[in-house]
């Protein structure tokens, strides 16, 4: 009997910065998790009504361009998909702050890689 592999689990990662784009799914990779990367939260919430199910994660950037920001986004995916974990990170003050959804989590700028890969998984473990 052939055995079952696990599904590997996603993050969608929304962040303007290539670079930092990069560098956290590099991070995550590292801790065999799959990324899909964005840049805006419009392309993130595209991506969220296209590939919903394969998603569980968001890890987004508050200050985003276009029309919706980082807070924005954690609304609408909290009022589609209230079980899925958001973490929102800034390098700015997140004057903001009150007004997050329930379940959203906030983890400012810079964080050290090893903070991102704690964060992740404490939010990806209670998503279980």
């Amino acid at each position: 009997m052939g055995q079952v592999l696990a599904k590997r689990r996603t993050v969608l990662i929304v962040e303007d910065d290539l670079d930092l784009r990069h560098l956290t799914a590099a991070l995550l990779a590292d801790e065999q998790l799959e990324t899909i990367e964005c840049e805006s939260a419009e392309a993130a919430l595209a991506t969220m009504l296209m590939r919903g199910r394969d998603i569980d994660m968001i890890f987004a950037d508050v200050r985003l361009p276009g029309a919706m920001d980082g807070i924005d986004l954690a609304w609408e995916v909290k009022l589609r998909w209230p079980l899925l974990p958001v973490v929102l990170t800034s390098g700015h003050p997140c004057d903001r702050a009150g007004d997050l959804p329930a379940g959203v989590d906030y983890m400012p700028k810079p964080w050290r890689p090893l903070n991102l890969l704690i964060v992740a998984e404490e939010a990806l473990a209670s998503a279980r």
